[in-house]
């Protein structure tokens, strides 16, 4: 296995994406990390019958 491309990775500055708990990003900006934070939330608050009938709608 050639590990070159993944170690080259490693000579990068890092940056994450983060989905989720806004104070995760907060934690790796507090890091100097660069952190892109996106807005998202599970179809229908989580709720997996409403989201089926929701897809349901979408055909």
């Amino acid at each position: 296995m050639n590990v070159k491309p993944i170690n080259e990775l490693f000579k990068k500055d890092l940056v994450v994406i983060n989905m989720g708990l806004e104070s995760f990003a907060d934690n790796l900006k507090d890091q100097k990390v660069k952190v892109l934070q996106m807005n998202w939330k599970p179809p229908a608050g989580g709720n997996k019958k409403i989201a089926s009938l929701l897809a349901k709608l979408g055909r």
